[in-house]
């Protein structure tokens, strides 16, 4: 299924992470700080956006809009796990962040629909649908064209070009607490729990429809979590790796689920020039695929709310400590 593919931090980014420390003349011993492993990834990040904003700008391939939307998040992420050790401006705060990241989000809703169509959806209709479909896929391209202009004003924005700037100049004389200069291999629990702690206890795992908006809320604590943990990959043993394999198979689910909801309100839309209900053949494909996600999230509830992968989870985050 069409989907919202991210990967874990990787050795490529541990590299850049180890060299942004060396070219701050940091050392190996001051490396394990808190503070300075945060500045590591805080520079990779904005090393990311910078180069892709103007690849985003230049709108010719929908990745890299993909692509900048993760980087705001881990970048967003990483600022919350870490801000207790970092002595940042006062301008510069998640909250900010995330609201850029919102106004980028329906271009990139209607990139990964649009796909869906394309790919997953026009090619099993008849001939009819397909052209009934003509139209609709018209109007869904115009309302792309016009959430695009509304992405560049987010990314062209004072407050978002200014959080930028404030984050190089912090980068250039970094700034941390005490908590910031303490070894961070002490503190590892605590920069994971905040993400981890209530994550099974979340009331989405017991939704009984694809629809409850409790399903929504859980990808996204899901989607931090996994943040929060792979900003701690050199310290994560095989048990968490494969926890976070299943935390991003379940995300992904989590997001089929979502993206063909959206795509049946849309289609639904009294502005639309084709309605859902005069398209059979694509009505009973979008709702077979929710049939096949529904049954795949039930699966995985299944599986991570059993006490052998919890268990075998809360103990590979337990010893996470010893892993230095």
């Amino acid at each position: 299924m069409a989907g919202r593919h991210e990967t874990l931090i990787s050795g490529q980014d541990l590299t850049e992470i180890s060299t942004e420390l060396k070219l701050n003349g940091l050392s190996t011993q001051s490396a394990l700080c808190i503070g300075t492993y945060a500045l590591g990834l805080i520079q990779v990040q904005i090393k990311r956006l910078g180069k892709l904003q103007p690849k985003v700008l230049a709108d010719e391939d929908p990745e890299s809009l993909h692509q900048l939307r993760v980087g705001l998040r881990r970048l967003r992420t990483i600022l919350h796990q870490f801000m207790p050790a970092l002595a940042l401006p006062e301008s510069v705060d998640t909250d900010r962040i995330a609201a850029v990241a919102r106004r980028t989000s329906l271009t990139r809703d209607l990139d990964v629909l649009g796909e869906r169509l394309e790919r997953q959806l026009l090619p099993l209709l008849p001939a009819d649908e397909r052209q009934g479909m003509e139209a609709a896929m018209k109007r869904l391209g115009r309302q792309r064209n016009q959430a695009f202009d509304l992405l560049v004003d987010a990314l062209r924005s004072p407050n978002y070009l200014k959080i930028l700037a404030r984050l190089h100049r912090w980068q250039d004389s970094p700034r941390f607490t005490k908590l910031g200069e303490q070894a961070i291999d002490h503190w590892l629990y605590e920069l994971h729990a905040p993400f981890t702690g209530v994550l099974f206890l979340h009331r989405g795992w017991q939704a009984n429809d694809y629809r409850a908006e409790e399903l929504h809320s859980l990808r996204k604590l899901i989607k931090n979590a996994r943040y929060a943990l792979e900003n701690l990959e050199p310290w994560l043993d095989s048990k968490i790796q494969d926890g976070i394999s299943q935390l991003r198979k379940t995300q992904g689910i989590l997001g089929d689920l979502h993206d063909l909801g959206v795509l049946e309100l849309i289609l639904a839309d009294h502005k639309m020039p084709v309605k859902l209900k005069k398209l059979p053949a694509l009505r009973a494909e979008i709702k077979r695929q929710q049939r096949q996600c529904w049954l795949d999230w039930q699966r995985q509830v299944a599986e991570l709310q059993g006490r052998d992968f919890r268990n075998q989870f809360s103990y590979g985050l337990s010893s996470l400590t010893l892993k230095v």
